[in-house]
């Protein structure tokens, strides 16, 4: 088992996407979806400017754990029979149902990009990632993140990329910690801590970072 932490500068309720009682990584973060298997866990932290936030760096924004891998193929074909509402509605007037992440219409080949938070520009390290990971067992704190106590501060990355062998002397201690705090998986304790709904340029700034995340493993 792994523990991968990156830290998350702008979430906006696609990846992850923790609605509909799935949460899941689909697109972003194209090197952990590829490496992370079932049974892993993964964390990510707020950054030290979060958009109208300030400070997250040592606050939780959402734990999972990976229970279901998938490649982006099966991930469409999933979400058609029993995802839906994750295949995004562009023109809908429910944010939830704007945001799916099930982006990629397989279909047809190559796969036909649908109207939704990313652009063309992002294909590259979308496809690059090659699977989509789902959790059912998952904690959602979003606008309402939790601080991490100060034996687990090592797992914050604050750069692009994320950790994970750096994570395996901490890894049980924050399975651990987190099973602690008599939260209810698969509930979420906080909305996306930034609506690009309202917010033109931050869904801009989404898109330009997820399009150039290399995720690097440091």
């Amino acid at each position: 088992m792994k523990l991968y932490s990156y830290t998350i500068p702008y979430d906006d309720g696609a990846a992850p996407n923790p609605f509909w009682g799935v949460c899941t990584l689909t697109i972003c973060k194209p090197r952990i979806r590829r490496t992370a298997s079932e049974g892993d866990w993964i964390v990510a932290t707020g950054s030290k400017n979060a958009k109208d936030q300030g400070d997250l760096s040592n606050k939780v924004i959402y734990a999972m754990k990976v229970t279901k891998k998938m490649t982006l193929q099966q991930y469409d074909e999933y979400c058609r029979k029993h995802l839906k509402k994750k295949i995004p509605k562009w023109n809908n007037k429910d944010p939830k149902l704007r945001l799916g992440d099930c982006i990629y219409d397989y279909s047809t080949d190559p796969p036909t990009q649908r109207e939704g938070v990313h652009k063309e520009g992002n294909r590259p390290t979308d496809l690059g990632g090659k699977y989509s990971l789902l959790s059912n067992h998952f904690y959602y704190f979003g606008d309402n993140p939790i601080n991490l106590p100060n034996n687990l501060l090592q797992i914050v990355h604050q750069t692009q990329g994320h950790k994970s062998n750096a994570n395996d002397r901490y890894k049980e201690q924050f399975i651990e910690w987190i099973e602690s705090l008599g939260k209810t998986p698969r509930t979420l304790y906080g909305e996306p801590g930034l609506n690009i709904f309202n917010n033109p340029e931050g869904h801009n700034l989404c898109t330009k970072y997820r399009a150039s995340d290399q995720d690097i493993e440091c």
